[in-house]
């Protein structure tokens, strides 16, 4: 697949941002990424995009967008930057039907809406909204409405997402992320890659869904981790006493009431979720 559009070669992505004045904003959680060569490699994370729909949260002048679109991406941008759109428009034009843009907060739009297939989520999120707009895709109805997610977070964010029970890291968003979907990290990424440099390290997760395990609701798991993991340092006989039928669910399921919720696994959290579910 060529990098250049059917228009010819795009202007370099440092000059579109000085025609538009695009400094990033701390208060939308802005950081740009120049580099072509480690966009390309975001893009190729989910496989073979030629043809396919993708939704990108978040693209600012559209560094990861020029990459989704010359990988022959159909990409649908959400981008509540209103001084990004005449740099996106143009890129659009580079790329006659091939970019959808639309001004909104990607919190309050219905997503799932907007495609009549299952897209691809490939993103570099802004760091404020992040785990709020996964948390929300994890939880919504399965088989989900995407087909995989391909997101950039802070290093120690997406450490959480994938830990595994005894990781320091271990916690709720560990078991939302995993009880049916894999997740993994696809690469690291060096703060120095993104302008301005953010004072942390940042990670490409890769995300794809699974079969939900049979008879578990979401969100009686939901319930069961937010009061175990919002108490993490007491026993489970104490963080889940508030959970109707959580501390006869432990007896049943042979879990002793005496441990600490960063010492469950994902499936003893499921199978918990489980038999309070039934009961």
């Amino acid at each position: 697949m060529s990098d250049t559009p059917a228009g010819g070669a795009l202007p370099p992505l440092r000059e579109v941002i000085a025609r538009y004045g695009l400094n990033a904003s701390k208060a939308l959680g802005q950081n740009f990424l120049f580099d072509g060569q480690l966009l390309r490699r975001i893009a190729a994370v989910p496989g073979d995009l030629a043809g396919a729909e993708v939704l990108e949260v978040g693209p600012g002048p559209g560094g990861l967008t020029r990459a989704l679109l010359a990988a022959g991406a159909s990409v649908t941008a959400i981008e509540r930057d209103h001084r990004c759109i005449p740099a996106l428009a143009e890129l659009g034009e580079a790329y006659p039907g091939k970019l959808r843009v639309i001004e909104a907060d990607a919190l309050t739009i219905d997503a799932p809406s907007l495609f009549a297939g299952r897209p691809h989520i490939v993103s570099n999120l802004p760091y404020n909204v992040g785990t709020a707009l996964l948390v929300g895709w994890l939880t919504a109805d399965w088989q989900p409405w995407w087909q995989s997610c391909t997101l950039m977070f802070q290093k120690e964010v997406a450490e959480r997402i994938v830990a595994s029970a005894g990781d320091d890291a271990y916690g709720r968003l560990a078991v939302l992320s995993q009880w049916r979907s894999s997740a993994r990290i696809a690469m690291p990424v060096h703060r120095s890659a993104f302008t301005p440099p953010p004072k942390v390290m940042s990670a490409v997760v890769h995300i794809v869904p699974e079969a939900a395990p049979e008879g578990v609701d979401v969100r009686v798991l939901e319930r069961l981790t937010a009061a175990a993991f919002g108490q993490r340092r007491k026993m489970l006989r104490q963080s889940l006493k508030g959970v109707a039928g959580a501390l006869a669910g432990l007896e049943a399921i042979g879990v002793d009431p005496t441990r600490r919720a960063e010492t469950v696994s994902v499936a003893e959290f499921v199978e918990l979720a489980r038999v309070v579910g039934a009961g």
